[in-house]
């Protein structure tokens, strides 16, 4: 009987796990893709589409030259990043930010997976880690694994996992925000000059905000997850007003590079809207992200002015994120030590940030088609941003106090000879730039011309022989 190669397997229908399953088919490795919702829905998620975009709909600045995660979209844009083509078709006026019509951006993610031949997908859970016989894998469960699954990597890995919440953001409808008092604009005029809907503050009005805050009542937690510490990338509002009154001012409500049209000044403080869909009828509170009650929420927030007869369509919330030991569980391939035949990818593996997880998932599906296809993996080199987060996340970070991290140019290796302040980022940029394409020529290319014929074992156990089929 002839052995037919074995499928890779991606369990997860997020960001990440998405953007693997695509690697591998446009590299000619046939995959399937292993989704639980709708069967099995999550404290997050609201449907049952993959890539799935569930707290803001930005995936940050968009700059190349100036920041780290801007320089990132266009590395995946190189390497035929399926999550950045579909953002890219969907973009919403967001300033210098990549913004997408979050409905239309999964629509089209699951409709070009679905539609390729090489893809099966199948709704169903996968309670524990897939097994030798499978072949090849790839898990990118991503922070809200199903508990079943978590408690297997915690089985094998040796180790309790690790945890943090997240936090979401408030939506409005657009036509509920009073326009006598807000007003549209981009700080600093960027993108389209007036991408962003803006509520100024004057200092009594952001001194009762404050008040309000503080005094509101608060969700609580459950048992298991008060000793869950927060992301600090992603803080919920109130967390920050304790930190001190003027956090939130020099935070998400900083009003500079902006000035209020009514009175050609700089407001004492701002809450800015990005608009969330394609239609315009739907824009999130920036930096908004809480864990007050929904009644506290819609007694505070209407405080803002422009907002006080506002209409939520998604009120705030927060849910607990689940991560892995990446750099004491995995090797430089992203291989489960424990287990090799899996590789972990995206957000479950310490990357925080859309783009972020989208990028391991990428790596994952390369580094998975390679070894599918008996070739030698090599990981892009640290200059680039893929290098750079792959190298912190499985060889850089201490282990000992491994949080989660989004890509930033504190992660790349420094310039020789150093360069001057404000040339820094830009030579940084260029020079990772130049690395991925030569990566991306000796490797990535290689692994999606070089010829399917069958997995590669790593040594002839029973386990690890081809199926027939």
């Amino acid at each position: 009987m002839a052995c037919a190669p074995l499928k890779v397997h991606v369990i997860g229908g997020g960001l990440a796990g998405s953007e693997a399953a695509w690697q591998l088919a446009l590299a000619g490795v046939p995959v399937v893709l292993h989704e639980m919702r709708p069967a099995r829905t999550t404290p997050a998620h609201q449907t049952g589409r993959l890539a799935e975009l569930v707290c803001s709909n930005s995936f940050r600045s968009d700059e190349t030259y100036t920041s780290a995660v801007g320089l990132l979209h266009e590395e995946m844009r190189r390497l035929d990043s399926l999550i950045l083509q579909a953002a890219d078709r969907h973009r919403l006026p967001a300033g210098a930010a990549l913004a997408v019509d979050r409905e239309g951006f999964a629509a089209e993610v699951e409709q070009r997976l679905a539609a390729h031949p090489l893809v099966e997908i199948r709704r169903e859970e996968v309670a524990e880690l897939p097994p030798p016989e499978w072949g090849l894998a790839v898990v990118a469960t991503g922070p809200l694994t199903s508990e079943s699954l978590a408690a297997a990597i915690r089985s094998v890995g040796g180790e309790r996992e690790l945890a943090f919440f997240d936090a979401i953001a408030p939506i409005v409808y657009r036509d509920s925000i009073d326009f006598s008092k807000a007003w549209f604009q981009s700080r600093w005029d960027k993108g389209e000059g007036a991408d962003y809907i803006n509520c100024p503050l004057d200092r009594d009005q952001y001194e009762a905000f404050i008040d309000a805050l503080l005094s509101a009542e608060t969700s609580e937690f459950r048992p298991w997850e008060r000793d869950t510490p927060y992301f600090e990338g992603c803080l919920p509002i109130e967390v920050m007003a304790a930190r001190g009154r003027d956090t939130l001012r020099f935070g998400p409500m900083k009003p500079v590079g902006l000035r209020d049209p009514r009175t050609g000044r700089t407001p004492y403080a701002v809450v800015q809207l990005r608009q969330d869909n394609a239609l315009g009828t739907l824009y999130n509170m920036v930096g908004f992200q809480t864990k007050l009650k929904y009644g506290e929420q819609l007694r505070v927030f209407r405080m803002i002015p422009g907002l006080e007869q506002a209409r939520f369509a998604r009120l705030g919330g927060l849910h607990r994120n689940t991560f892995i030991n990446s750099p004491r569980l995995l090797d430089a391939q992203l291989r489960f030590k424990a287990a090799p035949h899996i590789r972990f990818a995206g957000q479950i593996t310490g990357v925080e940030g859309y783009v972020e997880s989208a990028a391991i998932g990428l790596l994952a599906g390369l580094f998975t088609a390679a070894e599918w296809k008996g070739i030698q993996v090599e990981p892009p080199p640290p200059t680039c941003a893929h290098g750079a987060l792959l190298a912190h996340i499985t060889q850089g970070a201490h282990a000992n106090s491994f949080q989660p991290m989004n890509v930033n140019f504190g992660l790349f290796p420094p310039l020789t000879p150093p360069a001057p302040k404000d040339r820094r980022k830009r030579l940084l940029a260029e020079r990772a730039l130049a690395a991925l394409e030569g990566w991306h020529t000796t490797f990535a290319r290689k692994v999606r011309a070089a010829r399917p014929h069958g997995p590669v074992r790593r040594e002839e156990r029973a386990e690890d022989r081809p199926l027939c089929r």
